[in-house]
């Protein structure tokens, strides 16, 4: 994916940190040169679990529009679960891709004409010594590999300065190997 503007929506549950996620990427998305990054996140009910999605708009030039993505380029799903729940994958633009966290098999998933990546991230997070449910870098690591926009170590790099309080290792390692472990068909 090569292109001037990117449009990434990103759903998840509330403490999963779809929006912590989606905000380390737009930080390393501006430090690789896209100067227009805008996040724009969409609450339903504030409470852990409920679904939460975020719009994060990526450009080579100044954004001015500033609602919530429609057509987007690229979704990332924190929960494979969502899928079942509502249309998540409304809107995603011919060509697009969609990242998901499950620990179903690639074939389980067809997005007519898109790519599909798919990671356990869950399983590598705890693998990489994350709690249960920390799955915000893991599916930075899936993201990065599936999209290849951006070096793996400056995300990296962000991951560790987001959570320099909060085990910036282990946040590093689920996102790494999540990057070596997905999957990517379509």
């Amino acid at each position: 994916m090569n292109k001037d503007t990117i449009d990434i929506r990103w759903h998840g549950r509330g403490g999963q940190g779809a929006i912590t996620a989606a905000k380390i990427v737009a930080k390393a998305m501006f430090q690789s040169g896209y100067p227009g990054v805008v996040m724009v996140p969409t609450f339903g009910t504030e409470r852990r679990g409920a679904p939460v999605f975020t719009s994060l708009k990526i450009s080579r030039s100044k954004i001015f529009d500033l609602s919530p993505i429609d057509k987007p380029d690229v979704i990332v799903v924190l929960d494979h679960l969502l899928l079942e729940e509502g249309n998540i994958v409304e809107g995603l633009k011919e060509g697009g891709i969609i990242v998901i966290n499950s620990p179903c098999t690639i074939d389980d998933y067809r997005c007519d004409g898109r790519k599909v990546a798919i990671s356990n991230v869950t399983a590598l997070a705890l693998q990489a010594g994350l709690p249960e449910g920390m799955v915000s870098s893991g599916i930075i690591g899936a993201f990065c590999k599936a999209t290849d926009i951006l070096d793996m170590e400056l995300l990296l790099n962000a991951i560790r300065e987001e959570f320099s309080d909060r085990r910036p290792e282990e946040n590093a390692k689920a996102a790494l190997l999540a990057f070596k472990n997905t999957l990517i068909g379509g």
